[in-house]
């Protein structure tokens, strides 16, 4: 295709059993199962090939992407250490990194490797995960507010994981981060899963607050995502951006799929790449 594409969520299966490194396993099961509930066509192991980094690149090259962007996790039940994403990304210049760090597990460490994550690795931002915490928190419990505001000081965006995976649905809720984004109108915040199926009240949020961002990935092919489309032919042009979330769809389909939605032509190219661009700082 001729639009550039930044894949904002793409994540090898190598990575973790969670998505798919190892054949055969209940793990490598959920991974299949997910990609049949968000309407993979086709063989829903379709991500065997990335078990290896040599066929992870392939499928970055074969799906047209100039930048694919790789997440990393730090939960009780799941981490993805910082290092982990900076080893794969620098291996090439298509890959970006987002570091991610939980303030409940590292306490009074958590703005050192915030700033080890950014300023030594060159990870372009940090995911949290307060639904995933042990305790589950809201994005505006006061925990977080100091990586917020270290975050808004380094002028780098916060990555904030949401929707229905999230344990306790209480916590796919929307409403909570409009705090944080008054309380830091600087802040770039990415809503990763666009909080779905709570989306009309996510689009809700971004429309009274510019620095919030909706990465609906694979759930803008689900019901009830029809609403982002048409925020973003009009008010939210600016804040929405692709993702593909591989391994839990392919990634040349979702490109596909997307263009079908009836994005208008002129909101395609801010989509898919000049959205990104702008809040990753790659024009720069």
């Amino acid at each position: 295709m001729s639009l550039q594409v930044i894949d904002m969520r793409c994540r090898p299966a190598y990575l973790h059993d969670f998505f798919g490194a190892t054949p055969d396993t209940p793990a490598n099961d959920v991974a299949r199962w997910l990609n049949q509930r968000v309407g993979t066509r086709g063989n829903p192991e379709h991500y065997a090939r990335s078990r290896t980094h040599e066929g992870f690149l392939a499928e970055i090259t074969e799906a047209g992407l100039s930048k694919a962007v790789v997440v990393g996790r730090h939960t009780p039940s799941q981490h993805l250490p910082n290092d982990q994403i900076h080893a794969i990304v620098s291996t090439d210049s298509r890959l970006v990194g987002i570091g991610s760090v939980d303030p409940d597990l590292l306490g009074a460490a958590t703005p050192g490797e915030i700033d080890r994550a950014i300023g030594q690795l060159g990870l372009a931002g940090i995911n949290l995960e307060p639904g995933f915490g042990t305790p589950a928190r809201h994005p505006d419990d006061p925990v977080y507010f100091p990586v917020y505001e270290q975050l808004s000081a380094l002028g780098v965006p916060v990555f904030l994981m949401s929707g229905p995976t999230t344990p306790d649905q209480r916590y796919n809720d929307p409403a909570p981060l409009a705090r944080v984004a008054a309380a830091f109108p600087k802040l770039r915040i990415v809503a990763y899963h666009g909080y779905w199926p709570n989306t009309q009240q996510l689009v809700g949020v971004a429309f009274r607050h510019e620095n919030v961002f909706l990465v609906p990935d694979m759930y803008l092919f689900l019901p009830g995502s029809e609403v982002v489309v048409q925020a973003a032919n009009g008010f939210l042009a600016d804040q929405v951006l692709f993702g593909s979330s591989y391994t839990f769809r392919p990634i040349r389909q979702s490109i596909e799929d997307a263009q079908r939605l009836g994005f208008k032509d002129g909101v395609l190219e801010k989509f898919f790449a000049g959205n990104a661009r702008r809040l990753l700082g790659l024009d720069h």
